[in-house]
Protein backbone atom coordinates (compact mmCIF):
# COMPACT_ATOMS: atom_id res chain seq x y z
CA UNK A 1 0.00 0.00 0.00
CA UNK A 2 1.47 3.34 -1.04
CA UNK A 3 1.40 6.02 1.67
CA UNK A 4 1.47 9.78 1.02
CA UNK A 5 2.57 11.33 4.30
CA UNK A 6 0.34 14.28 5.13
CA UNK A 7 -1.79 13.24 2.11
CA UNK A 8 0.59 15.33 0.00
CA UNK A 9 -0.32 15.17 -3.67
CA UNK A 10 -3.48 13.16 -3.00
CA UNK A 11 -6.65 14.33 -4.76
CA UNK A 12 -9.39 13.56 -2.23
CA UNK A 13 -12.44 15.08 -3.94
CA UNK A 14 -13.70 17.38 -6.68
CA UNK A 15 -14.84 20.92 -5.97
CA UNK A 16 -16.11 23.98 -7.83
CA UNK A 17 -15.19 26.48 -5.11
CA UNK A 18 -11.51 27.39 -5.51
CA UNK A 19 -8.43 26.23 -7.38
CA UNK A 20 -4.67 26.57 -7.27
CA UNK A 21 -3.30 25.86 -10.73
CA UNK A 22 0.24 26.81 -11.79
CA UNK A 23 0.51 29.12 -8.78
CA UNK A 24 -2.70 31.00 -9.57
CA UNK A 25 -5.44 31.11 -6.92
CA UNK A 26 -9.01 31.48 -8.13
CA UNK A 27 -12.41 31.56 -6.45
CA UNK A 28 -15.06 30.05 -8.71
CA UNK A 29 -12.75 30.78 -11.65
CA UNK A 30 -12.08 34.43 -10.69
CA UNK A 31 -8.41 35.32 -10.22
CA UNK A 32 -7.69 36.38 -6.64
CA UNK A 33 -5.86 39.47 -7.91
CA UNK A 34 -8.96 40.77 -9.68
CA UNK A 35 -11.23 40.08 -6.71
CA UNK A 36 -8.83 41.77 -4.29
CA UNK A 37 -8.57 44.86 -6.48
CA UNK A 38 -12.23 45.20 -7.50
CA UNK A 39 -14.54 43.31 -5.15
CA UNK A 40 -15.39 43.54 -1.44
CA UNK A 41 -15.66 40.75 1.08
CA UNK A 42 -19.45 40.52 0.90
CA UNK A 43 -19.30 39.99 -2.88
CA UNK A 44 -16.59 37.38 -2.39
CA UNK A 45 -18.56 35.46 0.24
CA UNK A 46 -21.65 35.48 -2.00
CA UNK A 47 -19.53 34.19 -4.88
CA UNK A 48 -18.19 31.32 -2.77
CA UNK A 49 -21.65 30.38 -1.52
CA UNK A 50 -23.74 30.87 -4.65
CA UNK A 51 -21.26 30.33 -7.48
CA UNK A 52 -21.68 33.74 -9.11
CA UNK A 53 -21.07 37.37 -8.25
CA UNK A 54 -24.15 39.13 -6.87
CA UNK A 55 -26.01 41.85 -8.72
CA UNK A 56 -26.87 45.06 -6.84
CA UNK A 57 -30.11 43.66 -5.44
CA UNK A 58 -28.50 40.40 -4.31
CA UNK A 59 -25.58 42.23 -2.69
CA UNK A 60 -27.92 44.62 -0.90
CA UNK A 61 -29.94 41.67 0.39
CA UNK A 62 -26.82 39.89 1.65
CA UNK A 63 -25.57 43.02 3.42
CA UNK A 64 -28.99 43.40 5.05
CA UNK A 65 -28.92 39.79 6.24
CA UNK A 66 -25.36 40.10 7.56
CA UNK A 67 -26.34 43.23 9.47
CA UNK A 68 -29.43 41.58 10.96
CA UNK A 69 -27.49 38.48 12.00
CA UNK A 70 -24.42 40.28 13.44
CA UNK A 71 -25.65 40.52 17.07
CA UNK A 72 -25.00 37.44 19.19
CA UNK A 73 -27.35 36.09 21.89
CA UNK A 74 -26.93 37.74 25.29
CA UNK A 75 -26.34 34.31 26.80
CA UNK A 76 -23.30 33.81 24.53
CA UNK A 77 -21.95 37.27 25.43
CA UNK A 78 -22.31 36.33 29.09
CA UNK A 79 -20.32 33.16 28.41
CA UNK A 80 -17.55 35.18 26.75
CA UNK A 81 -17.27 37.30 29.89
CA UNK A 82 -17.04 34.15 32.03
CA UNK A 83 -14.14 32.62 30.08
CA UNK A 84 -10.69 32.80 31.74
CA UNK A 85 -9.01 36.10 30.87
CA UNK A 86 -5.87 34.28 29.73
CA UNK A 87 -7.72 31.89 27.41
CA UNK A 88 -6.43 31.99 23.83
CA UNK A 89 -9.00 33.75 21.61
CA UNK A 90 -9.05 30.79 19.21
CA UNK A 91 -10.05 28.44 22.04
CA UNK A 92 -12.70 30.93 23.13
CA UNK A 93 -13.93 31.37 19.54
CA UNK A 94 -14.17 27.61 19.08
CA UNK A 95 -16.28 27.30 22.22
CA UNK A 96 -18.50 30.27 21.36
CA UNK A 97 -19.28 28.99 17.86
CA UNK A 98 -20.20 25.61 19.29
CA UNK A 99 -22.46 27.36 21.82
CA UNK A 100 -24.23 29.30 19.07
CA UNK A 101 -25.63 25.99 17.82
CA UNK A 102 -27.61 25.75 21.05
CA UNK A 103 -29.45 28.98 20.25
CA UNK A 104 -30.41 28.09 16.69
CA UNK A 105 -34.17 27.49 16.45
CA UNK A 106 -33.59 24.60 14.06
CA UNK A 107 -29.96 23.45 14.28
CA UNK A 108 -30.59 20.16 12.46
CA UNK A 109 -32.17 21.82 9.40
CA UNK A 110 -29.91 20.54 6.61
CA UNK A 111 -31.92 21.85 3.67
CA UNK A 112 -30.01 23.97 1.15
CA UNK A 113 -31.81 27.12 2.28
CA UNK A 114 -31.49 26.23 5.98
CA UNK A 115 -27.76 25.69 5.75
CA UNK A 116 -27.27 28.84 3.67
CA UNK A 117 -29.02 30.87 6.40
CA UNK A 118 -26.74 29.27 8.99
CA UNK A 119 -23.69 30.14 6.87
CA UNK A 120 -24.74 33.79 6.65
CA UNK A 121 -25.59 33.93 10.35
CA UNK A 122 -22.29 32.42 11.49
CA UNK A 123 -20.29 34.62 9.13
CA UNK A 124 -22.08 37.70 10.49
CA UNK A 125 -21.53 36.75 14.14
CA UNK A 126 -17.86 35.81 13.88
CA UNK A 127 -16.47 39.39 13.91
CA UNK A 128 -18.86 40.33 16.72
CA UNK A 129 -17.49 37.49 18.86
CA UNK A 130 -13.83 38.20 18.08
CA UNK A 131 -14.16 41.93 18.78
CA UNK A 132 -16.04 41.19 22.00
CA UNK A 133 -13.33 38.77 23.15
CA UNK A 134 -10.69 41.43 22.55
CA UNK A 135 -12.54 44.12 24.48
CA UNK A 136 -13.55 41.85 27.35
CA UNK A 137 -9.91 40.81 27.69
CA UNK A 138 -9.02 44.49 28.14
CA UNK A 139 -11.73 45.02 30.73
CA UNK A 140 -13.99 46.91 28.31
CA UNK A 141 -17.60 46.37 27.34
CA UNK A 142 -18.22 44.88 23.88
CA UNK A 143 -19.34 47.32 21.19
CA UNK A 144 -22.58 46.37 19.46
CA UNK A 145 -22.42 46.02 15.66
CA UNK A 146 -23.39 49.15 13.73
CA UNK A 147 -26.46 48.38 11.58
CA UNK A 148 -25.31 50.60 8.69
CA UNK A 149 -21.67 49.60 8.41
CA UNK A 150 -20.26 47.15 5.89
CA UNK A 151 -18.61 43.94 7.08
CA UNK A 152 -14.95 45.06 7.33
CA UNK A 153 -15.86 48.52 8.59
CA UNK A 154 -18.06 47.03 11.31
CA UNK A 155 -15.32 44.73 12.56
CA UNK A 156 -12.77 47.53 12.99
CA UNK A 157 -15.47 49.68 14.62
CA UNK A 158 -16.42 46.96 17.13
CA UNK A 159 -12.75 46.33 17.87
CA UNK A 160 -11.77 49.90 18.76
CA UNK A 161 -15.15 51.57 19.38
CA UNK A 162 -14.49 54.43 16.98
CA UNK A 163 -14.92 55.28 13.32
CA UNK A 164 -12.12 53.47 11.43
CA UNK A 165 -9.98 55.12 8.78
CA UNK A 166 -10.66 54.26 5.12
CA UNK A 167 -7.17 52.72 4.81
CA UNK A 168 -7.81 50.47 7.82
CA UNK A 169 -11.14 49.31 6.38
CA UNK A 170 -9.53 48.67 2.99
CA UNK A 171 -6.72 46.66 4.59
CA UNK A 172 -9.11 44.44 6.55
CA UNK A 173 -11.41 44.01 3.55
CA UNK A 174 -8.53 42.92 1.32
CA UNK A 175 -7.19 40.57 4.00
CA UNK A 176 -10.64 39.00 4.34
CA UNK A 177 -10.86 38.42 0.58
CA UNK A 178 -7.36 36.94 0.42
CA UNK A 179 -8.02 34.49 3.28
CA UNK A 180 -11.58 33.54 2.29
CA UNK A 181 -10.76 30.17 0.74
CA UNK A 182 -7.75 28.11 -0.24
CA UNK A 183 -8.80 24.84 -1.78
CA UNK A 184 -8.44 21.77 0.48
CA UNK A 185 -6.35 23.18 3.33
CA UNK A 186 -6.30 21.49 6.75
CA UNK A 187 -9.24 23.33 8.33
CA UNK A 188 -11.39 23.06 5.21
CA UNK A 189 -10.67 19.34 4.96
CA UNK A 190 -11.55 18.99 8.64
CA UNK A 191 -14.86 20.75 7.94
CA UNK A 192 -15.64 18.47 5.00
CA UNK A 193 -14.69 15.28 6.87
CA UNK A 194 -16.97 16.34 9.73
CA UNK A 195 -19.79 17.34 7.38
CA UNK A 196 -19.54 13.99 5.60
CA UNK A 197 -20.88 12.28 8.72
CA UNK A 198 -24.06 14.37 8.19
CA UNK A 199 -23.62 16.25 11.44
CA UNK A 200 -24.82 19.88 11.71
CA UNK A 201 -23.08 22.93 10.28
CA UNK A 202 -22.06 24.29 13.71
CA UNK A 203 -20.18 21.07 14.46
CA UNK A 204 -18.37 21.23 11.13
CA UNK A 205 -17.31 24.86 11.64
CA UNK A 206 -16.16 24.06 15.19
CA UNK A 207 -13.96 21.31 13.77
CA UNK A 208 -12.53 23.75 11.22
CA UNK A 209 -11.72 26.31 13.92
CA UNK A 210 -10.00 23.59 15.93
CA UNK A 211 -7.77 22.77 12.97
CA UNK A 212 -7.04 26.44 12.23
CA UNK A 213 -5.89 26.98 15.82
CA UNK A 214 -2.75 24.92 15.18
CA UNK A 215 0.47 26.91 14.57
CA UNK A 216 1.23 24.97 11.38
CA UNK A 217 -1.98 26.30 9.84
CA UNK A 218 -3.47 29.54 11.16
CA UNK A 219 -0.93 30.71 13.70
CA UNK A 220 1.97 31.51 11.39
CA UNK A 221 1.42 35.27 11.11
CA UNK A 222 1.40 35.56 14.90
CA UNK A 223 4.84 33.89 14.93
CA UNK A 224 6.02 36.23 12.14
CA UNK A 225 5.17 39.28 14.26
CA UNK A 226 6.90 37.80 17.28
CA UNK A 227 10.02 37.43 15.14
CA UNK A 228 9.77 41.07 14.04
CA UNK A 229 9.39 42.20 17.65
CA UNK A 230 12.39 40.11 18.75
CA UNK A 231 14.57 41.65 16.01
CA UNK A 232 13.35 45.14 16.88
CA UNK A 233 15.06 47.17 14.14
CA UNK A 234 15.82 47.12 10.44
CA UNK A 235 19.54 47.27 11.18
CA UNK A 236 19.49 44.04 13.24
CA UNK A 237 17.48 42.06 10.68
CA UNK A 238 20.40 40.78 8.52
CA UNK A 239 22.44 39.57 11.52
CA UNK A 240 19.53 37.82 13.25
CA UNK A 241 18.02 36.19 10.15
CA UNK A 242 21.35 35.02 8.74
CA UNK A 243 22.24 33.50 12.13
CA UNK A 244 18.91 31.68 12.29
CA UNK A 245 19.37 30.39 8.78
CA UNK A 246 22.86 29.21 9.68
CA UNK A 247 21.33 27.37 12.64
CA UNK A 248 18.80 25.81 10.24
CA UNK A 249 15.90 27.46 12.08
CA UNK A 250 12.61 27.86 10.25
CA UNK A 251 11.71 31.44 9.35
CA UNK A 252 7.95 31.65 9.67
CA UNK A 253 5.98 33.14 6.79
CA UNK A 254 8.08 31.68 3.97
CA UNK A 255 7.43 28.79 1.64
CA UNK A 256 4.21 26.91 1.02
CA UNK A 257 3.19 23.30 0.50
CA UNK A 258 1.30 24.19 -2.70
CA UNK A 259 2.97 27.33 -4.10
CA UNK A 260 6.44 26.66 -5.44
CA UNK A 261 6.97 30.06 -7.07
CA UNK A 262 5.49 32.37 -4.46
CA UNK A 263 2.11 32.97 -2.87
CA UNK A 264 0.02 35.26 -5.12
CA UNK A 265 -1.72 36.74 -2.07
CA UNK A 266 1.44 38.11 -0.45
CA UNK A 267 1.91 41.12 -2.73
CA UNK A 268 -1.45 42.61 -1.81
CA UNK A 269 -0.72 42.56 1.92
CA UNK A 270 2.80 43.85 1.31
CA UNK A 271 1.26 46.94 -0.30
CA UNK A 272 -1.23 47.39 2.55
CA UNK A 273 1.62 47.11 5.06
CA UNK A 274 3.45 49.87 3.19
CA UNK A 275 0.41 52.15 3.10
CA UNK A 276 -0.41 51.63 6.77
CA UNK A 277 3.21 52.19 7.77
CA UNK A 278 3.24 55.51 5.93
CA UNK A 279 -0.13 56.49 7.42
CA UNK A 280 1.05 55.82 10.97
CA UNK A 281 4.42 57.47 10.38
CA UNK A 282 6.25 54.29 11.44
CA UNK A 283 7.51 52.26 8.51
CA UNK A 284 9.87 50.16 10.66
CA UNK A 285 7.82 46.97 10.58
CA UNK A 286 7.30 47.22 6.82
CA UNK A 287 10.97 47.97 6.13
CA UNK A 288 12.06 45.14 8.43
CA UNK A 289 9.74 42.76 6.59
CA UNK A 290 11.16 43.82 3.23
CA UNK A 291 14.72 43.27 4.48
CA UNK A 292 13.90 39.79 5.83
CA UNK A 293 12.11 38.95 2.58
CA UNK A 294 15.20 39.89 0.57
CA UNK A 295 17.53 37.84 2.78
CA UNK A 296 15.43 34.68 2.84
CA UNK A 297 14.85 34.77 -0.91
CA UNK A 298 18.56 35.28 -1.57
CA UNK A 299 19.77 32.66 0.93
CA UNK A 300 17.07 29.99 0.70
CA UNK A 301 15.14 30.74 -2.50
CA UNK A 302 11.91 30.85 -0.45
CA UNK A 303 9.26 33.48 -1.14
CA UNK A 304 6.84 34.93 1.42
CA UNK A 305 3.40 33.45 1.86
CA UNK A 306 0.20 35.23 2.86
CA UNK A 307 1.11 35.12 6.56
CA UNK A 308 4.32 37.12 6.26
CA UNK A 309 3.01 40.57 5.35
CA UNK A 310 -0.36 40.09 7.05
CA UNK A 311 1.57 40.22 10.34
CA UNK A 312 2.78 43.81 9.98
CA UNK A 313 -0.51 44.82 8.33
CA UNK A 314 -2.54 43.70 11.35
CA UNK A 315 0.00 45.15 13.76
CA UNK A 316 -0.28 48.58 12.15
CA UNK A 317 -4.04 48.35 12.66
CA UNK A 318 -3.54 48.04 16.41
CA UNK A 319 -4.58 44.40 16.45
CA UNK A 320 -2.91 42.30 19.18
CA UNK A 321 -0.98 39.22 18.13
CA UNK A 322 -3.38 36.71 19.64
CA UNK A 323 -6.18 38.03 17.41
CA UNK A 324 -4.31 37.35 14.15
CA UNK A 325 -5.65 33.80 13.77
CA UNK A 326 -9.23 34.69 14.82
CA UNK A 327 -9.26 37.29 12.03
CA UNK A 328 -8.21 34.49 9.68
CA UNK A 329 -11.29 32.60 10.90
CA UNK A 330 -13.55 35.63 10.34
CA UNK A 331 -12.60 35.41 6.68
CA UNK A 332 -12.22 31.66 6.18
CA UNK A 333 -15.68 30.85 7.53
CA UNK A 334 -17.02 31.96 4.14
CA UNK A 335 -14.90 29.29 2.48
CA UNK A 336 -15.56 26.67 5.15
CA UNK A 337 -19.31 27.07 4.83
CA UNK A 338 -19.12 27.05 1.02
CA UNK A 339 -17.34 23.69 1.23
CA UNK A 340 -19.81 22.44 3.83
CA UNK A 341 -22.71 23.31 1.52
CA UNK A 342 -20.95 21.58 -1.38
CA UNK A 343 -20.26 18.49 0.75
CA UNK A 344 -23.90 18.23 1.81
CA UNK A 345 -24.92 18.54 -1.84
CA UNK A 346 -22.97 15.48 -3.00
CA UNK A 347 -22.03 13.58 0.13
CA UNK A 348 -20.05 10.41 0.73
CA UNK A 349 -18.54 9.53 4.07
CA UNK A 350 -14.82 10.34 3.97
CA UNK A 351 -13.11 7.25 5.33
CA UNK A 352 -9.52 6.62 4.13
CA UNK A 353 -7.42 3.61 5.14
CA UNK A 354 -4.23 3.35 7.17
CA UNK A 355 -1.24 1.15 6.38
CA UNK A 356 -0.67 -0.81 9.60
CA UNK A 357 3.03 -1.03 10.53
CA UNK A 358 2.77 -2.25 14.14
CA UNK A 359 3.54 -5.69 15.63
CA UNK A 360 1.65 -8.76 14.41
CA UNK A 361 0.67 -12.24 15.67
CA UNK A 362 0.81 -11.25 19.33
CA UNK A 363 -0.59 -13.60 21.98
CA UNK A 364 -2.49 -12.60 25.07
CA UNK A 365 -0.55 -13.22 28.31
CA UNK A 366 -2.57 -13.47 31.56
CA UNK A 367 -2.05 -10.45 33.78
CA UNK A 368 -0.28 -12.40 36.55
CA UNK A 369 2.33 -13.66 34.06
CA UNK A 370 3.29 -10.26 32.58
Amino acid sequence: MSVAKGLEGIVALTSQISSIIDGVLTYRGFNIDELTEKANFEETAYLLWKGHLPNREELAQLKKELSQEAPVPEAVLAQLKAYPRDAHPMAALRTAVSALGLYDDNPEDKTVEGNYKKAVSLTAKMPTIVAALYRIGKGLEPVAPHPEYDFAQNFVYMLHGEEPSPVAVEAIDKALILHADHELNASTFAARVTTATLTDLYSAVTAAISALKGPLHGGANEQVMRTLEEIGSVERAPEVIEQRLANKEKIMGFGHRVYKDGDPRAKHLREMSRQLGEQTGDTKWYEMSIKIDEIVQAEKGLKPNVDFYSASTYYYLGIPLNLFTPIFAISRISGWTAHILEQYGDNRLIRPRADYVGPTNQKYIPIDER
